[in-house]
């Protein structure tokens, strides 16, 4: 009975996490699209959903109910985002990738649902790791990286992405100082962000070679 109870006051929320994914991947094509290079930006680099990915773990009751928001978000979205670009933009269906991105939305998307809800109700390095990793990949693999490396080589053009580095900074900044559930966890997540900042260009190129 309990769990029948369960599972009908969750049918709802993940109902809603399909209906946000569906909204948001038809925004993400519509940024594409738009000419706004800030619109398709926030939906090319991966600070964007990264946080939403983690604030649905975060918010949910348990490390199921958080892979399953998290996956059911990611599927609606990817089938919206390519459904938008195939039957209204007349772009064709871009097969392999919509697949890809499924694959991930049943695999990697889910697993970092249920890390983000476990890890911020947990204290200690591991979940500081957990939260902390994410923040630096996000930092080290966008606008934000070529912010800095303006700034340590001034020959280079300054790169004009203000809204994206803003993305980026709020990201790692909830990742970091909102989810982690005390100070030493806190601590722990922005000492570990460091050394995945550092990787992040070469984690991001795998990642692009694989999709």
């Amino acid at each position: 009975m309990t769990t029948a109870t369960g599972t009908r006051s969750e049918t709802p929320r993940v109902l809603g996490c399909a209906g946000l994914g569906l909204l948001a991947g038809v925004a993400a094509k519509a940024g594409d699209e738009s000419g706004w290079r800030w619109a398709a930006d926030l939906g090319t680099y991966p600070a964007a959903w990264v946080l939403v990915v983690a604030l649905v773990g975060w918010l949910a009751p348990s490390v199921r109910a958080a892979a399953v928001r998290a996956a059911v978000f990611f599927a609606t979205m990817t089938v919206a985002y390519y459904a938008w670009a195939a039957l209204v933009l007349d772009f064709g269906w871009a097969t392999r990738l919509l697949l890809a991105w499924l694959l991930l939305s049943a695999t990697a998307v889910p697993a970092t649902g249920a890390v983000v809800h476990w890890a911020t109700r947990r204290s200690g390095w591991l979940p500081g790791a957990l939260l902390g990793v994410p923040a630096g990949l996000v930092l080290g693999s966008g606008a934000t990286r070529g912010l800095w490396l303006t700034w340590v080589q001034p020959e280079l053009s300054l790169p004009d992405r203000p809204v994206q580095v803003a993305a980026e900074l709020v990201t790692a900044a909830v990742l970091v100082a909102v989810l982690p559930t005390d100070r030493r966890t806190r601590l722990w997540a922005a000492v570990l962000a460091v050394p995945a900042l550092l990787v992040a260009t070469d984690v991001l190129d795998l990642f692009r070679s694989l999709v």
